[in-house]
């Protein structure tokens, strides 16, 4: 749930993104208050991804300005490191380094990052392994974990930073879908937590349940935001009815004969 404060967790205006001739995002203005969860949803090509990415600076935005915590991230004099310490970032691919142990994999990024020194880098990788449920797995390699055991380490290597705000690029679209429910119930746990999410997702069950927000995005604009019930529950827009309906059509069953 959100909580009033005078800066933004997150603010976006006016952010364009074009590569070469493709407007990818067209104006986008959009804020998320701190403590706040807005789910961005919309169909592939819409621009969701690459708003993520703009937001911490993966992309270089064409025009427009994003605030982090009051901090412009678009500022060419921006230090941005120091920034992206500040957002934590969980991606579709688990991108986890496969030569190194799972605890590893989250002690490095606090050691080169932030000069933590090992027993501390330890210590905190021990605590967010079991903030995901994974204790058991401290020593094993990524090629030892299933595809959600992947990206709930990813979620712990984003936790060791202690971010301000996290950021999810549709973080179950890569996995079976019996693998789904244990991600989805960390990140459920973050939002009790009263982390500050934008979550680029396709789950509408998840996003009804637990979003302060809802962005739907088509096209690179917002079509339209407001709440789950009535983005989601009730839409006002043509475009925004009839992404949900291909979304939510039922899948007949074809039988071979």
């Amino acid at each position: 749930m959100s909580t009033s404060s005078p800066t933004p967790a997150i603010e976006v205006r006016g952010l364009r993104k074009s590569f070469g001739t493709l407007d990818v995002l067209k104006g986008i203005d959009c804020q998320v208050a701190h403590g706040e969860v807005v789910c961005v949803i919309g169909p592939s090509g819409s621009g969701k991804s690459t708003l993520l990415r703009c937001v911490n600076r993966l992309e270089d935005p064409t025009g427009g300005q994003v605030f982090v915590g009051g901090v412009e991230v678009t500022d060419p004099d921006v230090d941005i490191d120091a920034v992206r310490r500040r957002i934590g970032m969980v991606f579709q691919q688990f991108n986890l380094f496969p030569h190194l142990t799972v605890t590893e994999n989250l002690t490095l990024p606090q050691r080169r990052v932030m000069g933590v020194d090992r027993a501390r880098a330890q210590a905190v990788a021990r605590s967010n392994l079991e903030r995901v449920g994974l204790s058991d797995k401290a020593e094993v390699y990524p090629s030892q974990l299933s595809g959600g055991q992947q990206q709930r380490v990813a979620i712990a290597r984003a936790l060791v930073m202690q971010p301000d705000v996290m950021l999810f690029d549709e973080p179950t679209s890569a996995l079976d879908p019996e693998l789904v429910g244990d991600v989805l119930a960390v990140i459920r746990e973050l939002v009790c937590d009263g982390m500050t999410m934008m979550v680029v997702t396709h789950e509408m069950s998840f996003a009804r349940e637990l979003a302060d927000r809802v962005i739907f995005m088509d096209d690179g604009v917002i079509v339209e935001q407001g709440d789950p019930e009535h983005v989601i529950g009730a839409p006002r827009h043509e475009r925004t009815r009839s992404f949900l309906a291909r979304l939510l059509r039922p899948v007949k069953a074809t039988v071979s004969r």
